[in-house]
């Protein structure tokens, strides 16, 4: 187990996280499967060819993380990579923006990340190394109407990989982000059918997971903090 490297993931339930769950398990890491229901990490953990510790846990609160973080380390002595995949969106015009759904916009997308990496820093710290990859999105640049809050959010998270990475740097860490365009998941059928964005425009979540493990084992180089851009077909 000492030898083992110890990725976290999540939103592993589903989408992108399922596949880079999957993926990273391939390459022989050890991934920690998070995200809120448990019937679906398993599902994950299923696929996963690898040892698995599946995490049901709320990201939005930020007592979860810091117990999330505490547990790996105890269960594990050690971790290697976070991948910030967790994310929500709603479709809603900017004068239907109420309090609530900022905050859970802001909460999933950007505060989870911000807080975990904050809890694994010590020790990325310790360590002398780590890896962190934020799933962004093409809405960072390009938002379709009716994601103010979510392209807002992945903005931030945009900045805080080039913040992460600075800061990074001089203890070994390293931080990237990656933003797809329309990805085939649950979430983005939750609020578009086929008929809106057709099957063939969206990219399948093992193209994004792909990038993810290439970026966490070292096989793509990337420049430090960067936002790599993955448009849809």
């Amino acid at each position: 187990m000492a030898d083992d490297k110890i990725t976290i993931v999540t939103g592993a339930g589903s989408g992108i996280g399922r596949a880079s769950a999957v993926r990273l398990g391939a390459a022989g890491y050890c991934v920690v499967l998070v995200s809120r229901r448990r019937d679906k990490l398993e599902e994950t953990a299923e696929l996963v060819d690898g040892e698995t510790f599946v995490y049901p846990a709320d990201l939005s609160e930020s007592d979860a993380i810091k117990t999330l973080v505490e547990d790996v380390l105890t269960s594990f002595g050690r971790i290697d990579a976070l991948i910030n995949v967790a994310g929500h969106a709603e479709l809603l015009s900017i004068d239907q923006i109420t309090p609530e759904h900022w905050r859970r916009t802001i909460d999933i997308n950007l505060t989870a990340a911000v807080l975990l990496t904050a809890a694994v820093w010590p020790t990325f710290k310790a360590q002398e190394s780590g890896v962190v990859v934020n799933v962004s999105s093409m809405a960072s640049i390009d938002p379709f109407p009716g994601f103010s809050t979510y392209a807002a959010a992945k903005i931030g998270l945009n900045m805080f990989t080039q913040c992460t990475a600075q800061e990074g740097e001089a203890i070994g860490v390293k931080a990237v982000a990656v933003a797809p365009g329309a990805v085939e998941t649950p979430m983005l059928r939750s609020m578009f059918d086929e008929q809106m964005i057709p099957v063939d425009k969206t990219l399948d979540p093992a193209e994004i997971a792909q990038v993810i493990c290439q970026c966490v084992t070292g096989e793509r180089t990337f420049k430090n903090g960067e936002t790599i851009l993955l448009p849809s077909p």
